[in-house]
């Protein structure tokens, strides 16, 4: 990695010399503006407006523009000889604990190199140090023209430089929470621990830039004379009526995509809706919608009730029946009996 930036950490009166690297870089595709009847590129000319021509780099300098517009020339004379003392240093100013640092104020992020052999005995005990004491360094030092606020820290073996912005460029938030009152339920905050523990943690190392892949999909197609990719239609999203039912199904989704079973989701007794029935007041029939659905579920109890009592009496009455024709039937055969036992008998007598 090139360096950027040269000098030393001054660390009490300890000088630790060292190399600034940049230690990050954009991935990001950058494209070039072009004219779009021939595709020739449009490139910026620098012009200088009173001479009406193209000037060179080295002609170029710097100006601070006056509020009426004067402009003022800065040389690089100028700016070498301001009174700064971190033109070349990084000053260790304290060392605080890391939670004191506000994420708002995090800008780019440097690793320092040690300079040579003999700064690696004093770069070695500055990082066992910070190591050793969990706190970070807060220093000051100067980059690209002016002085900037940075909090050293430890990252693996190396030591890392994130430059800082200063506190009263940090706006604060205000006028940008809600103005309602809104009041949140136990059971609500209990749904939403529920989505965090179920979505859990990720390795960040497994994320990775969808739009540059796509993009990169598009500019391969185009270059081989072929139809981009088309776009897959994005999720309708309905509105969120109810908060516990978006809460409970957001639970349920992140455990099916997990291959976990959803009925593992507990769900939670149902709320009394908004809408029951008010209390009848002078006489007045109710004439909310909750009324004519216990009357129907009413109806639908009387019904099965009167059916199961049909089925029952005719059922009974199909047995009486059965009974009846059996009896008559015993009866015809014994009366049958007897007659046919008298004319016997009487025939015997008139022999």
């Amino acid at each position: 990695m090139r360096s950027i930036w040269n000098g030393a950490i001054s660390f009490g009166l300890v000088s630790i010399p060292i190399k600034l690297v940049n230690a990050t870089e954009s991935h990001s595709i950058s494209f070039r503006q072009i004219h779009t009847e021939d595709g020739g590129r449009v490139r910026y000319r620098k012009v200088c407006e009173l001479e009406d021509r193209e000037i060179t780099q080295s002609e170029i300098g710097k100006g601070y523009e006056d509020a009426d517009g004067t402009i003022i020339p800065i040389t690089d004379e100028d700016l070498a000889h301001l009174p700064l003392p971190t033109a070349k240093t990084i000053e260790i100013v304290a060392f605080v604990p890391a939670d004191r640092i506000d994420p708002l104020q995090m800008d780019a992020a440097y690793y320092l190199q040690a300079g040579g052999a003999p700064a690696a005995k004093p770069y070695t005990l500055l990082r066992e140090a910070l190591k050793r004491s969990n706190k970070v360094a807060i220093a000051k030092f100067a980059l690209r023209g002016r002085e900037r606020l940075g909090m050293l820290r430890v990252v693996e073996d190396a030591i890392a430089l994130h430059g800082l912005l200063w506190p009263d460029e940090v706006r604060p938030p205000e006028g940008l929470a809600p103005d309602t009152k809104v009041t949140v339920s136990d059971k609500e905050l209990d749904l939403a621990d529920a989505l965090m523990d179920t979505l859990g943690e990720i390795d960040l190392d497994d994320l990775h830039d969808e739009y540059r892949e796509a993009l990169e999909e598009v500019v391969a197609a185009k270059a081989a004379g072929e139809a981009p990719p088309e776009s897959p239609e994005p999720a309708r999203s309905g509105k969120v009526l109810d908060l516990m039912a978006a809460l409970e199904k957001s639970v349920r989704e992140a455990k099916e995509s997990r291959g976990e079973e959803p009925g593992e989701v507990r769900q939670l007794p149902q709320r009394k809706s908004a809408r029951a029935a008010p209390k009848q007041t002078g006489g007045k029939k109710s004439t909310t919608k909750a009324a004519p659905a216990k009357k129907t579920a009413a109806a639908k109890k009387s019904t099965a009730k009167t059916a199961a009592k049909s089925t029952a009496r005719s059922s009974q009455g199909t047995k009486k029946t059965a009974s009846a024709s059996a009896s008559a039937s015993a009866k015809k055969a014994t009366s049958a009996k007897k007659t046919a036992a008298k004319k016997t008998t009487a025939r015997k007598r008139s022999a």
